[in-house]
């Protein structure tokens, strides 16, 4: 606080902002407020983005911070893994200014004392800063709490960016595609570790990632070499369907396995009931591709064979997998006939 050099400004704020979090954590919104009130008052501000308020030096604030950073690390995760690319800077930062916003708009909110005025004071600042990352995600959430209409926040080119015009069907495949590649590398150290005392196929999720995007060919493929390999196995792993995976499978699976929940919510708790063997799966996928595909009546002749087999050796109590087994079974009867 005795700083008397060039860069003493933003030391400064920087040093107000720590003890404003410290007050806000113990409770003393007022003092915090007097703090961030320092903060915030016109200056020149151009010397504290050389000083960010880091992350990871804050006690527990509260569940936005926390989901803030969380997202800005995310964020970096895939721009770095899904993107490929190559991100030096940490975002779990916040501007100095800002964050003096965010903390004094909470104290406020808690005190009951919040304004207009503030909210308005606040949205010039933005107008004239360039935010970092975490600080758009944590004045959202300061907007949303107030019940206040949503900002429009410009970029150093003084674009606008409107939720309607953002796309993320991209992102929602990016982040599909690294969900498989992890799981297959994940059913890779199961082979590894595990080969030796159970029968493991490492493509199961690499062919229902094939299945999902359309590639009945590949799918086909892996499917029937995994049927092959599982067939007479003594002992299979489960493939479950809750909500994490279900968006892989088709209406059919999903659908089957809510219909077993509305008839016992209660099942759900049992691991069995919410989950298939790779063998179903494989059968499943096979037995769609084959259809899809328009395969000759003799090429599903042996498919029958493999179901039935399945059928035998599953125990009864494996409610999901023969019920997906006969709904399979009967598609190709069906298209047979």
């Amino acid at each position: 606080m005795r700083c008397k050099d060039s860069d003493s400004d933003s030391i400064y704020c920087l040093a107000h902002v720590y003890l404003a979090v410290l007050y806000y954590t113990t409770g003393q919104y007022q003092t915090a407020i007097d703090h961030c009130t320092l903060v915030m008052r016109p200056q020149d501000h151009s010397q504290c983005s050389s000083h960010v308020v880091q992350g990871e030096l804050l006690p527990k604030i509260d569940d936005d911070i926390k989901s803030v950073l969380g997202l800005a690390v995310l964020y970096q995760h895939i721009r770095r893994a899904a993107l490929n690319h190559q991100q030096t800077q940490h975002v779990a930062v916040f501007s100095t200014e800002m964050f003096a916003h965010y903390l004094h708009n909470r104290c406020l909110s808690i005190t009951q004392t919040s304004s207009n005025v503030e909210l308005c004071r606040l949205g010039k600042c933005i107008n004239n800063t360039q935010l970092l990352i975490a600080d758009v995600l944590a004045l959202k959430s300061v907007y949303s709490k107030f019940h206040c209409r949503p900002i429009t926040v410009r970029s150093c080119r003084q674009e606008i960016i409107t939720a309607a015009e953002l796309n993320t069907s991209e992102l929602v495949k990016l982040l599909q595609k690294s969900a498989m590649e992890q799981l297959i590398a994940y059913r890779q150290l199961q082979a590894r570790d595990f080969g030796s005392v159970a029968t493991i196929v490492t493509t199961d999720f690499e062919a229902l990632y094939a299945y999902k995007r359309g590639d009945y060919q590949r799918c086909l493929l892996l499917s029937t070499q995994n049927v092959h390999k599982l067939l007479n196995a003594t002992f299979m792993a489960f493939v479950v369907t809750l909500p994490m995976f279900i968006h892989m499978f088709d209406d059919e699976i999903v659908s089957v396995t809510a219909l077993t929940l509305i008839v016992d919510p209660e099942c759900r708790h049992h691991s069995l009931n919410v989950s298939i063997t790779r063998l179903t799966l494989s059968l499943y996928l096979m037995t769609q591709c084959q259809l899809k595909l328009r395969h000759s009546v003799m090429s599903l002749v042996p498919t029958l064979d493999y179901i039935e087999v399945a059928q035998r050796g599953h125990p009864a109590d494996c409610t999901l997998d023969h019920l997906i087994l006969k709904i399979i079974k009967r598609k190709i009867l069906t298209y047979i006939t």
